[in-house]
């Protein structure tokens, strides 16, 4: 997976605790720190450094030298350093040192959990998708930054401007406030979508799929061209295709499945998606891929390696991929096949039974900030300088393509990486690279922004794409399921075994191994589990938020 810090593009909602956090450690992080530290404070104190007057294009800079704890995911492919030119020129620029706590990226969901839950916490808590901060909320662990955004001028224009509120909204706690400051994206941002040998759609003469049942009939005329071939072998064990298929279905699933629930905006109600008739389709039309031999069974069970292998060498024709895994496939396929001898790139995302549907959200992963820091004499700092630095346009900027006339030149508002820098591809001439040698674009702060902005880092083919997703239709974002504590937990009992139960049968009915017809029975199980008593408490937590309105 790429180093970006949208690595997987998972659809997270403030609901993803249910999947991520236990209640063994919302239970330490309850014993550990003092339930009573959500009061407000007067911000008209705390204000060391602080900038008298801050506004919608001001940089920040401290008026007196600032210094915070920062919780740093190290990322192996571009670990930290130090003397990165990203924290030299902050501390020059906006009088701010940043003292990190280094995790590796692969421990860090559970470092972060620990360090909470004991008390020893950074200021800054990095690398927080929407619903991860709810596991430490009731403890009063993490500060109520709703309650400070008066003081980010940026956060609140980007919102107003991007017309944010329904998914700000739905970061929304039972007490009616929001703990985690996430990445804003101007528009959505697709990125997964199926990967074709378009060299051989164009030796058999066929179109790219626009919709699923035309990718069958690809796979379908693949097969006969190639008996050999089980033309469709994918990786990340099925869940990125399922996720994006899922919402042209109706329904969730793969990476998508994450607490279960789907707001049946007629109804007014959410369900349990994965037990409907639409889950039943979505599963169904990938089994009918499997029987016939179009998709291959290991799909689901194979490493990401071996998929991948498969695809470079020519023993498959089709495969899940992001904007950086295709450049990594194209590199390995010109060692294995030869550069020129082939033709590979995304197809936009199929359409399906409801239409060209695109599930997601366009909130990044965030930051928490840990709920001492209202105590800080500097505290109006940090919020600024947090501001500044995730929010403004320049701080966006900079912590995407570092400094100007350093790592990058600007003319007519486009960029252009110095000589000696690469960056993913974009300057494969540089010697140094963007994140290992500068430390800019980052997984920590590169996050969110105009789309402008993002695109700014894309190649040719793949702004193609994004344009070409454009024409599909957002799903609407949910509303807030605001759990109380004592709900909170038993959803997360009843969720855990439900999930599992999902995830084990749509293997078993895509491959084979149970019939379609016992999908009925299957959902009888799930009823057995618990299924109605989880729904009737997210509705519960949703009715009692609305009534509230």
């Amino acid at each position: 997976m790429k180093g970006h810090p949208m690595i997987t593009k998972r659809e997270f909602r403030r609901r993803d605790f249910l999947g991520l956090a236990s209640v063994v450690t919302i239970g330490l992080v309850m014993t550990a720190c003092d339930a009573d530290t959500t009061e407000k404070v007067d911000t008209s104190k705390n204000r060391t450094g602080a900038m008298d007057s801050f506004g919608v294009g001001d940089t920040f800079k401290a008026t007196q030298p600032l210094t915070f704890t920062f919780l740093f995911s190290d990322q192996p492919t571009y670990p930290y350093k130090k003397d990165w030119l990203l924290f030299t020129k902050m501390a020059k620029d906006n009088n701010v040192t940043l003292e990190p706590t280094i995790v590796p990226n692969s421990d860090y969901e559970q470092k972060r959990s620990l360090l909470i839950s004991s008390g020893s916490a950074p200021e800054i808590i990095a690398k927080t998708y929407p619903g991860q901060e709810s596991a430490f909320v009731s403890a009063g662990a993490v500060l109520p930054v709703s309650d400070y955004v008066d003081l980010m001028p940026h956060f609140q224009d980007k919102v107003k401007k991007w017309k944010l509120e329904p998914e700000i909204e739905a970061l929304t706690q039972e007490d009616g406030k929001y703990y985690v400051l996430p990445g804003l994206h101007e528009e959505l941002w697709p990125d997964y979508s199926l990967c074709f040998r378009k060299d051989i759609l164009k030796k058999e003469g066929l179109s790219e799929p626009k919709t699923w049942d035309e990718f069958r009939e690809v796979l379908r005329s693949l097969k006969k061209a190639y008996p050999d071939v089980i033309p469709f072998s994918d990786r990340f064990k099925g869940d990125s295709v399922l996720n994006f298929a899922a919402p042209t279905f109706g329904t969730v699933a793969g990476w998508g499945l994450v607490d279960g629930l789907l707001f049946d905006q007629d109804k007014k109600e959410f369900g349990f998606a994965a037990g409907s008739e639409k889950f039943k389709d979505l599963v169904a039309y990938f089994n009918s891929l499997v029987s016939e031999g179009l998709m291959d069974p290991e799909s689901f069970t194979q490493t990401d390696d071996a998929a991948i292998q498969k695809f470079v060498s020519g023993k498959s024709f089709v495969i899940s991929a992001n904007s950086q895994n295709v450049i990594t496939y194209r590199t390995s396929m010109e060692q294995s096949l030869g550069k020129g001898d082939f033709e590979i790139g995304k197809i936009t995302v199929p359409g399906g039974p409801e239409g060209d549907i695109i599930g997601g959200t366009r909130l990044e992963n965030g930051i928490m900030l840990n709920s001492s820091v209202k105590d800080k004499e500097s505290f109006v700092g940090l919020i600024q300088y947090i501001d500044w630095l995730f929010y403004s346009d320049a701080g966006q900027e900079f912590s995407k393509w570092g400094v100007e006339g350093t790592t990058f030149t600007k003319e007519g508002g486009k960029r252009k990486l110095a000589a000696d820098i690469n960056f993913q591809g974009l300057n494969p001439a540089g010697t140094k690279d963007l994140r290992v040698d500068y430390g800019f674009s980052g997984g920590n702060f590169a996050y969110g922004g105009p789309t402008e902005l993002l695109h700014s880092t894309f190649n040719d083919e793949e702004l193609a794409f994004q344009d070409a997703m454009k024409a599909k239709t957002p799903r609407p974002v949910a509303p807030p399921v605001p759990f109380n504590d004592v709900d909170r937990e038993q959803a997360t009992l009843a969720l855990t075994p439900l999930k599992d139960h999902v995830k084990q049968n749509a293997l078993k009915f895509i491959t084979g191994q149970r019939g379609m017809g016992e999908f009925d029975a299957y959902v009888k199980e799930l009823d057995s589990k618990g299924m109605a008593k989880y729904v009737d408490l997210a509705n519960k937590a949703y009715k009692a938020y609305a009534d509230k309105k």
